[in-house]
């Protein structure tokens, strides 16, 4: 007993000469982890933001930008009927895009999700609708001016077959035109998100509807599009920003009849009108920013992130 009661000790001061781990606590281990991300959205996002927000508040002329705190660029903005017609403009483009992209897209991704039976399949199909997307936009939207043009493919074979006496004008260089080329630029950014949300949905709950005597528009409105709404709400993001921030399909497509938001700021630009392009920009991120707020407040995407 005296032998285990002296060994007791010794055992405990040869623990405490152990050298002890060093252990980071588990809210320091997350904050190291996120801080590669967090440095590099703050040099190339925030930071450009913030930038951009300083130098619209500058004065300027023809020749060069003076630093200044001056609320004349969003006065210029905010106060020209131009202005305001141009922002409407670019909203109609981005409403009218939505609505059909989301139509077609939604169409597509669930014809790929519910009625092609093998996954090999679904991603042959899916990469097949990736095709185009090789090319850059400038070729592919530059591609339906053969095609809709006074001489083009549609309006010849509509005189051709009888249908019209005379060349459609409205075809090219028109809203029409606008509207069709970015539909056909971004609707796989409506596609891909629903399809992805199409797919995670449960088979056996379809199949759990169908036998309990439910017609397949009831199936479609009751359990389908509900849980297909993530998806959808991240389509939508994506196509508005990038029809909102869309130039060069404004300008080429309208052939100059036309405006948006980014048109005329790049406008501005090449006339060296940096600041009030700053405050357009300013103006135009805000409104997005709202718009994306009301569509996370309708709808939980992050169940999809």
């Amino acid at each position: 007993m005296a032998t285990i009661a002296s060994s007791e000790p010794e055992t405990a001061k040869a623990e405490d000469t152990k050298p002890r781990s060093f252990r980071l606590s588990p809210a320091l281990i997350s904050y190291l982890q996120a801080t590669p991300l967090a440095l590099i959205l703050g040099a190339f996002l925030l930071l450009p933001i913030l930038m951009i927000t300083v130098v619209s508040f500058w004065d300027y002329d023809f020749a060069q930008m003076y630093p200044d705190f001056l609320s004349m660029n969003y006065a210029e903005t905010l106060g020209s009927w131009v202005t305001w017609k141009t922002y409407l403009n670019t909203l109609k483009f981005a409403l009218l895009v939505w609505a059909i992209t989301l139509f077609v897209g939604f169409w597509v991704a669930y014809f790929l999700a519910f009625h092609i039976r093998t996954t090999a399949m679904q991603m042959v199909l899916f990469l097949v609708c990736t095709v185009p997307f090789l090319t850059s936009n400038i070729i592919r939207m530059i591609s339906w001016i053969p095609v809709l043009g006074r001489n083009g493919l549609v309006n010849t074979t509509l005189i051709n077959v009888g249908i019209v006496p005379e060349p459609i004008e409205w075809l090219l260089y028109s809203d029409f035109a606008v509207v069709l080329a970015m539909v056909h630029l971004y609707t796989l950014f409506m596609v891909t998100p629903i399809f992805n949300t199409l797919m995670r949905i449960d088979k056996s709950l379809v199949e759990a509807a169908r036998d309990a005597g439910a017609r397949s528009t009831q199936i479609l409105t009751n359990v389908i599009i509900p849980l297909a709404k993530p998806g959808m709400a991240i389509g939508t993001i994506f196509v508005v920003t990038l029809v909102m921030a869309d130039f060069s399909t404004v300008q080429v497509m309208s052939g100059g009849q036309s405006a948006s938001v980014a048109l005329m700021m790049k406008n501005q630009m090449s006339l060296l009108q940096y600041p009030a392009a700053a405050a357009n920009a300013v103006v135009l991120l805000v409104l997005v920013l709202l718009m994306v707020a009301g569509i996370l407040r309708i709808v939980d995407i992050r169940k999809e992130l």
